[in-house]
């Protein structure tokens, strides 16, 4: 009996750990899916109505808005996310002196929820309160913000913060890629004579290209499940022009009893993650063989 226990101790403590995760992970996906495929409303029907929930889903204009503002938003806040923190970990890679402050300042957004960053953000750019209502106390009467609450918009709102929130980030993230790019290399092409830009451009970043696919694929997992930032922030409004498909999902499951729809929805959002994750693991298991 001890020599069973010795033997298999870890296997047994992990054991309600791995069971937990099985159930409430993948028993609760498997169970959305089949909740997908059939005429729920308030509670869970299990009279099966195969993919009429899906159609009723691709229909529905609200819907269409929502992926609508997943693709600008998903656009915009990668490139513009990537293109900031490689930016600010090429400054910070030159080895300046306040180096260590600035890192902690660019690092310091990630370590506060979306909820929190949303309501900052609320206030600083509501019109009767932050930018616009500062500008007009300086004199500058004429200055209008307003984009949190017009519905062509507010989706922009959203792309700011997350960018704010995510981009220190990427920049830690890339700043490790380029402390691992082999020093000789670098050397040998400075000898050469090429050009700080030069080297970046055509030796550096290169090399860096997992960390540029890493980057992606975590910025795209970040914005395909926004949710909290997006009801802290706008709500979904005005009306629900600012709506991403984590906010349609929960409106139509808790609001207005459409469980059907709303597991339809949560399906197509697994889905698009997979088709993100698949390649990238892929692609991981290609390199380790």
């Amino acid at each position: 009996m001890l020599n069973f226990l010795e033997k298999n101790l870890p296997k047994i403590v992990l054991a309600p750990t791995a069971v937990a995760m099985v159930v409430c992970m993948y028993g609760f996906i498997v169970w959305t899916g089949l909740l997908s495929l059939t005429k729920s409303r308030m509670m869970p029907q299990w009279d099966f109505v195969g993919l009429d929930q899906y159609s009723r889903l691709f229909s529905n204009p609200r819907w269409d808005v929502a992926v609508d503002n997943l693709f600008v938003f998903l656009i915009l806040f990668i490139v513009i996310a990537l293109v900031l923190g490689l930016l600010l970990a090429i400054f910070l890679d030159q080895k300046i002196r306040v180096e260590g402050a600035i890192r902690t300042i660019y690092l310091y957004p990630m370590a506060i929820s979306f909820i929190v960053t949303g309501t900052a953000w609320k206030w600083i750019l509501n019109p009767g309160l932050g930018i616009e209502k500062l500008m007009n106390d300086w004199g500058f009467s004429g200055f209008e913000f307003r984009w949190l609450v017009e519905q062509d918009m507010a989706i922009y709102c959203i792309v700011i913060a997350a960018i704010w929130q995510s981009s220190g980030f990427v920049m830690a993230l890339f700043l490790a890629g380029l402390r691992g790019v082999d020093e000789n290399l670098t050397k040998a092409a400075k000898m050469d004579g090429a050009s700080t830009v030069r080297l970046y451009w055509h030796i550096i970043l290169p090399l860096m290209r997992p960390v540029f696919f890493s980057a992606i694929v975590i910025l795209t997992h970040i914005a395909i499940k926004s949710f909290d930032l997006v009801q802290a922030l706008t709500g979904g409004g005005p009306g629900y022009a600012s709506d991403l498909p984590a906010n349609f999902m929960y409106t139509y499951t808790f609001n207005r009893s459409q469980i059907g729809i709303g597991a339809a929805s949560a399906m197509i959002m697994l889905f698009g993650v997979l088709a993100v994750l698949i390649p990238y693991l892929y692609s991981e298991l290609r390199e380790k063989e």
